[in-house]
């Protein structure tokens, strides 16, 4: 996330913006921070989680739903917004609209086109690591308490037995 971050803000800076629009999770643990630590490094506003988006003159506005209200929320521009699922109807490009899109450029940045130090991302760049991990020892069989009578005490029992209850 931090690592993603800094890339996106690099590449976002080096193209130009008024508004970056960003979806409410990835692959961040569905926590959706990217956008904040984006609008961070990038020192704007954010408005985040909308589900509604409207941009007038040099504001962006949006409606954030709750689970108990709605917001209204606005900031001027530049700014990033996230949006959620339910922010619109996808909209599929045109055969005319494909393959006018084939003939555009892209452009490539690598980290020093960004001016990013490789030891700012990836594993060198994670601000966390994991020290050690071990396999999980593979399922043992269970008890099967048989009720032939006293099933209801054998279970009380097994179950102070390991300190369940």
């Amino acid at each position: 996330m931090i690592g993603t971050s800094l890339v996106l803000a690099k590449a976002v800076e080096k193209a130009g913006f008024d508004l970056v629009i960003a979806g409410m999770a990835s692959t961040d643990g569905t926590m959706g921070v990217v956008p904040a630590l984006l609008a961070e490094r990038l020192g704007v506003p954010q408005v985040t989680l909308l589900s509604e988006v409207s941009v007038e003159g040099g504001t962006v506005k949006g409606r954030r739903d709750g689970d108990t209200a709605s917001e209204q929320l606005e900031a001027s521009l530049p700014a990033v917004v996230s949006v959620t699922d339910q922010s619109g109807e996808a909209r599929y490009p045109s055969f005319k609209g494909i393959m006018a899109a084939k003939k555009k450029p892209v452009e490539s940045w690598d980290l020093e086109d960004l001016e990013i130090d490789a030891d700012e991302v990836g594993l060198a760049g994670a601000w966390t690591a994991v020290d050690s991990a071990a396999e999980r020892p593979a399922r043992t069989a269970g008890t099967v308490v048989k009720d032939e009578g006293e099933g209801g005490k054998q279970l009380a029992e097994f179950l102070a037995g390991q300190k369940f209850v």
